[in-house]
């Protein structure tokens, strides 16, 4: 069990697991995760972390057939200008290994952006907390579980 699973379990949420043989050397996760389960890509969301302004971070949750828009994320959280968080940092404040965040369970909760495209979607999955395991949960329920806002993220 992971952190993210914990928290969808305690919570009482629906869900399922999906667990695949990450390869090592692949650096695209989400891409993979869609692959090896054999599940439609644009319902396998990514989990992006940024500094927003320099000082605080936030979870932008894509799909991984689109690139997180920077000036969207930096408006929903309520700055100018994002960028992607220091990968060190983003271990740290998580709980998690890149490829493998969550937006679930993670160490110090962070503002969460979930893009609306979710919501066409009965079920997404998203990262259960580390590489080559998923969790399948409704849109809604990740944007309870995270206090997560459903909003446009994707870049144009």
């Amino acid at each position: 069990m992971t952190p993210g699973i914990d928290a969808a379990s305690k919570a009482g949420v629906f869900h399922t697991i999906h667990e695949y043989e990450h390869d090592p050397a692949s650096t695209g996760y989400g891409n993979e995760a869609a692959e090896k389960m054999g599940v439609d890509p644009a319902r396998v969301f990514k989990t992006l972390v940024v500094a927003v302004d320099s000082k605080t971070l936030a979870v932008g949750v894509v799909p991984v057939t689109s690139m997180l828009s920077m000036k969207l994320i930096a408006k929903a959280a309520g700055g100018k200008k994002a960028v992607m968080a220091d990968p060190q940092e983003v271990q740290r404040r998580t709980g998690y290994v890149l490829g493998g965040v969550s937006p679930l369970g993670q160490k110090n909760r962070l503002k969460t952006f979930i893009d609306a495209s979710a919501e066409g979607f009965e079920t997404i999955y998203v990262s259960a907390g580390r590489r080559g395991l998923e969790i399948e949960l409704s849109p809604d329920d990740l944007a309870r579980l995270t206090n997560g806002k459903l909003i446009p993220l994707q870049q144009s």
